[in-house]
């Protein structure tokens, strides 16, 4: 029976005089039904386009929901009818875009499935079930539909797949499960099978595959990363058996390696055999019988055993299952099992909607990025340049250093000081000794005699200490010896002796002399000989010498000084003290010109990310530091901020470029 339904899926007809009913459901791809009305027919105004149509067969077994697109109109002279297709429901996933630029990395497939279905901007599918734990990456950008999306999901999977849905209940329920296995039905010649048809088909057999994923050129994706340096994929078994057969498959959707190399193992196992397919046409006898074997059941996803006379049995699932005439024919089955006829360059399910997806991805471009420097520097102050690497740079194709090393240089040359009173910080004492210093002669220069004469001086008289008498008594003496006695100018005791001083010697116990100082005369002595003494009284008096002004006449001759100067040191104390500077005040204008330094740094040291280069030259042109960047765990150039830093061995000036030829895909920020 087929049914009208309107938006809300509400029944609003039944469409008996419907014909030429056929439908066709196929593994993993959206199905469709075509059938025709009369054009004269009321009802056809419950079929507008996008309108809801149900499907059950003669025994009320549920084919499906479908919701009507296209309708042909043909009105002739032996025609009067409308021809409608309508798509299966899980069309309804074309109806939500992915717009912009959307990547998964790293999760679970029921996640990725969520991920998907939560784009619906009317929630009509919901995820039942999910047979698969797998954590794969994916990226979809500006995807015309959620369909592509979804079934793209599982394609990266080692093992087979099959979508199931069920429009029964809403939402719609979907799952992802493993197919099956086991045989559950038969095809055999002469019982049920009407006629079959076996195409082997090795014009699509590939063996090797060379995957290439989004970009151009040498940024374009390939595998090589995550498959030991090796750019394909291949079976050996099949390049054995039907000898090597190459392909080099590109798929712009791609953009993450390892995504890239799964689906390509996958696409491999479909591809290294022949296709071969069995088309078979078998009577539907659950639909002759009340009581049909459960091994007569015929539907889409088992898996069948056919038994022919010429070409043995083989056991193979049913991929395709289709009806001419629901209604008119309903035991005549149309089957497809094994191989399903797609092109080599299928990856996706065609959903029956011609998209140009290639061009809506952005596949990117090479930029070259540039960062300079110019600086003085020195080995405590080395020259960093630092340069960024943003997060949508999708390769790095290579980061080149060229640099020189020239001489300091500065700008102004002097400055002026201003006035200031500076005092100095309190300094303790110290002692200070020379050095021990040898003796030694000096002699002056040879200087003329002459006269010195003393300033006048006033006459006086000089009293000498009071004495016993005119004479002096000496001590005892023994023995000879001699008293000498002056007397100047008169008699003294009747000597005689004129103006000549006498000499007495003599023994005796005494020596006196006798001196007349109060008038001039000869020198009188007491005669005697032999052992005697002398006994000179002298009374108690004093003498009084006046001595009139005079002055005093000194003549120097010529003579010269010798002065003997010892070993010795000298050892001076420097007590706490402090200094006080006063400047006036001043100013500083600057003298403003270039200079250089005289000479240059003679070596550098090259750091990179912390690590340190064994070259040293003062010079560079190109030098290739790819190999010293920081990388990720999987060796790729970290995104992010990379540092490098020239040290010179003295003062020098560093001019330096760092260049980097980067592959960029526009997938942040907006447009400002």
């Amino acid at each position: 029976m087929l049914m009208a339904m309107n938006l809300k899926r509400e029944y609003t007809a039944i469409l008996e005089n419907a014909y030429n009913v056929s439908y066709e459901k196929i593994e993993n791809q959206i199905g469709n039904i075509e059938f025709t009305m009369p054009l004269d027919d009321s009802k056809n105004d419950f079929l507008q386009e996008m309108l809801w149509v149900e499907l059950t067969d003669n025994e009320n077994e549920y084919i499906g929901l479908y919701r009507v697109m296209p309708s042909t109109i043909q009105k002739d002279a032996s025609n009067n009818t409308i021809n409608y297709t309508a798509t299966h429901a899980l069309g309804t996933l074309l109806d939500s875009v992915l717009f912009g630029y959307h990547e998964l990395v790293n999760r679970k497939t029921i996640d990725v499935i969520n991920y998907v279905l939560n784009k619906q901007r009317t929630k009509n599918w919901v995820l039942k079930k999910c047979d698969f734990i797998r954590y794969f990456s994916y990226a979809w950008e500006n995807e015309n539909g959620l369909a592509d999306a979804l079934f793209s999901i599982p394609q990266a999977f080692d093992e087979d797949y099959v979508w199931e849905w069920n429009t029964q209940v809403y939402p719609f329920e979907l799952s992802l499960v493993r197919p099956q296995t086991e045989v559950v039905a038969r095809i055999q010649e002469g019982y049920n099978m009407q006629g079959f048809e076996i195409e082997r088909d090795p014009n699509n057999l590939v063996n090797r595959v060379y995957p290439l994923g989004a970009g151009e050129g040498i940024n374009q994706v390939n595998i090589k990363s995550v498959n030991n340096g090796i750019s394909y994929v291949e079976d050996k078994k099949s390049i054995k058996k039907y000898g090597l057969v190459e392909y080099v498959w590109v798929d712009q959707r791609f953009t993450i390696p390892q995504a890239l190399k799964d689906n390509a193992i996958n696409m491999l196992e479909k591809w290294s055999v022949p296709k071969v397919s069995w088309s078979v046409t078998a009577a539907d006898l659950t639909k002759l019988t009340d009581d049909p074997l459960i091994v007569d059941k015929l539907r889409k996803g088992g898996v069948a055993m056919i038994n022919t006379n010429d070409y043995g049995s083989v056991n193979l699932r049913i991929k395709k299952e289709a009806k001419n005439d629901v209604f008119g024919a309903p035991q005549d089955l149309l089957l497809d099992l094994g191989n399903l006829k797609d092109d080599i360059t299928t990856t996706m399910s065609d959903l029956g909607r011609k998209q140009q997806i290639n061009e809506t991805y952005s596949q990117g471009a090479t930029n070259i990025l540039n960062y300079s420097y110019q600086d003085n520097c020195e080995t405590a102050y080395p020259a960093i340049i630092e340069f960024y690497l943003d997060e949508d740079v999708f390769h790095v194709n290579t980061v080149e250093l060229t640099f020189k090393t020239k001489r300091y240089r500065g700008y102004t040359k002097a400055v002026k000081g201003g006035g200031a009173k500076v005092t100095s910080t309190s300094a303790g004492g110290a002692s200070t000794q020379t050095s021990s210093a040898g003796g030694g002669s000096i002699v002056s220069s040879t200087s003329g005699g002459g006269g010195v004469a003393t300033s006048s001086a006033g006459g006086g008289s000089v009293a000498t200490s009071s004495v016993d008498g005119q004479s002096t008594q000496t001590s005892s003496a023994g023995g000879d010896h001699t008293h000498v006695v002056f007397k100047y100018g008169g008699d003294y005791n009747s000597g005689g002796f004129g103006d000549k001083p006498r000499y007495f010697w003599g023994r005796g116990e005494t020596n006196t002399l006798i001196l007349n100082t109060t008038s001039r005369g000869d020198i009188t002595t007491a005669g005697g000989s032999g052992n005697h003494s002398h006994s000179v009284t002298t009374p108690a008096h004093s003498h009084n010498v006046p001595i009139p002004n005079h002055s005093h006449n000194v003549s120097i001759p010529n003579h010269s000084h010798n002065v003997s100067i010892p070993s010795h040191t000298h050892k001076v104390t420097i007590p706490n003290h402090t200094h006080t500077v006063t400047l006036p005040d001043h100013t500083h204008p600057l003298e403003w010109g270039i200079y250089e330094a005289p000479n240059s740094a003679s070596s550098v040291d090259i750091i990179v990310d912390g690590t340190t280069l064994k070259l040293h030259d003062t010079s560079q042109q190109r030098l290739n530091i790819v190999d010293y960047l920081r990388k990720t765990s999987g060796g790729k150039i970290s995104r992010g901020n990379h540092t490098i830093q020239i040290k010179p061995n003295k003062l020098a000036r560093i001019e330096a470029q760092v260049i980097c030829r980067v592959f960029i895909q526009s997938q942040l920020g907006g447009q400002f």
